[in-house]
């Protein structure tokens, strides 16, 4: 057996916090039996582990979240999307890179999502799909969920129940319904439907010839771009005549809306803040300033360099809504070798741009040897120590240190300790998208300097 650990979306309901850089599963607002802050990822892969799959379990993301999930969880296996679709999508590529790199048509493939928030007993479940994943019972076997309320939130399941065995026929799926109907759902024995899917290896092949889709991982990248932007729900399993329900009664939440992921967490104030006669009120601050929240009730307040929430928690269920008119960019980014804020962005004219940001490095850790095409850029070192590459020169920089970089030119920098500067970019349609890299590991940026490369040493200032 092998899961796909299904790390797509961006979680647009707990904003301000999550955004399309920074999904909601990277989030540190749970805490572990230790009173530790982790992510729901973290708290998922730990799950993974006691239950003996984490060795068994691969994760599909983006690009742009492979840096925060090495940072959460180490150099875990991960399939990378090209770019970010939808889960028939992300499902066939992992599949098939699965297939094709291990021979594993007849080995059974469970997906489901990262971020559930379940009891452990939800892991021995998923062996059980192993058991009834098969060609005699049926092509897809699917995790449901006991429900607790008649909600309008989740889609449902309805079943036939199977005499004398721990699955069920599935009949039809109704997607999130109105309260009345779901009541009447409930009634009638459906269950909630939690994205967890299990099938073999080979039937996914022969479904994707079948509806003439690329059978290859190679081939499934090329045309990547072609692909539709639809649920594997939609695509896939509702179109199948053969499906069977294995019925999980347990603790299964989805932390998406601030009113659900407030009450799982265990203080009622996260960070720099005074709270005085609330009831029910949860306060979570990034910035440096201070929020005093006083006299409230059943109310979110929620302050980050992207953004400010104050609601009800009963309002905060519609924030997705109300942000679309909000013209966004990640204010915060967590990086591989460090984490980088966004202080200032604005436009200097028609076609010029210029963005401040206030870059952090973890010691020892190198940023990769590129360059923008672009913009220009100037760094001043606030604190700390490193070794910065500029085409083929290599200078010390410590705090002082002043380096400018133009449009084009290679450069690098190791951070020797904690290393911290401000960084002015100015330029044209400044993004992310902006780099070209030649060298990701400092080991090959000293290759290339060679032996006899020239070292600037004790500067404070060094300026290209």
């Amino acid at each position: 057996m092998k899961i796909i650990l299904l790390s797509g979306g961006s979680g647009k309901r707990l904003f301000p916090m999550s955004n399309d850089v920074r999904s909601k599963q990277f989030l540190k607002l749970l805490s572990d039996e230790d009173g530790n802050r982790i992510s729901m990822l973290q708290r998922v892969w730990r799950q993974l582990e006691l239950a003996g799959l984490a060795d068994k379990t691969y994760i599909c993301a983006s690009s742009i979240h492979s840096d925060q999930i090495f940072n959460q969880v180490g150099d875990v296996p991960l399939i990378e999307e090209p770019s970010s679709k939808d889960t028939f999508p992300a499902i066939a590529l992992s599949t098939l890179y699965l297939m094709d790199r291990f021979k594993c048509e007849d080995e059974t493939i469970v997906v489901m999502p990262i971020d559930p928030y379940v009891e452990q007993s939800f892991f021995d479940n998923i062996l059980h799909l192993e058991e009834y994943t098969t060609d005699v019972i049926s092509d897809i076997t699917l995790m449901g969920v006991h429900p607790t309320t008649p909600s309008s939130k989740f889609g449902y399941i309805s079943i036939e129940r199977v005499a004398n065995s721990l699955y069920n026929k599935v009949i039809s799926f109704v997607e999130k319904p109105n309260v009345a109907r779901a009541e009447q759902l409930i009634g009638q024995g459906a269950l909630w439907n939690c994205g967890v899917f299990a099938f073999q290896g080979k039937f996914m092949r022969r479904w994707l010839a079948e509806n003439e889709y690329p059978t290859s991982y190679d081939a499934m990248l090329e045309h990547w771009d072609e692909l539709p932007k639809i649920s594997f729900d939609y695509e896939v399993v509702e179109k199948i005549s053969s499906a069977i329900v294995i019925p999980y009664r347990g603790t299964w939440k989805d932390l998406g809306t601030w009113d659900v992921m407030t009450s799982e967490l265990s203080h009622p104030l996260i960070g720099n803040g005074v709270m005085v006669d609330n009831l029910d009120t949860h306060v979570i601050n990034e910035l440096h300033i201070p929020i005093i929240v006083a006299g409230t009730h059943d109310l979110v307040v929620i302050a980050t360099p992207d953004g400010i929430l104050v609601s009800d928690k009963q309002h905060s269920v519609g924030v997705k809504e109300y942000s679309k008119s909000l013209q966004l960019r990640p204010m915060y980014v967590e990086r591989r070798w460090g984490d980088y804020r966004v202080l200032e962005h604005r436009k200097l004219s028609e076609e010029q741009e210029m963005q401040v940001r206030y870059i952090r490095m973890d010691a020892t850790k190198s940023i990769s040897y590129h360059r923008h095409l672009n913009h220009e850029e100037t760094w001043t070192v606030v604190r700390g120590a490193g070794l910065f590459v500029c085409e083929d020169e290599m200078v010390e920089i410590s705090t002082g240190s002043v380096i400018k970089v133009a449009r084009g030119q290679w450069h690098a920098v190791k951070a020797l300790e904690e290393l911290e500067f401000v960084e002015i970019q100015r330029g044209s349609g400044l993004s992310e998208e902006d780099i070209m890299r030649r060298f990701l590991t400092w080991e090959e940026v000293e290759q290339h300097l060679g032996s006899g490369s020239n070292i600037i040493r004790n500067t404070s200032m060094a300026v290209f």
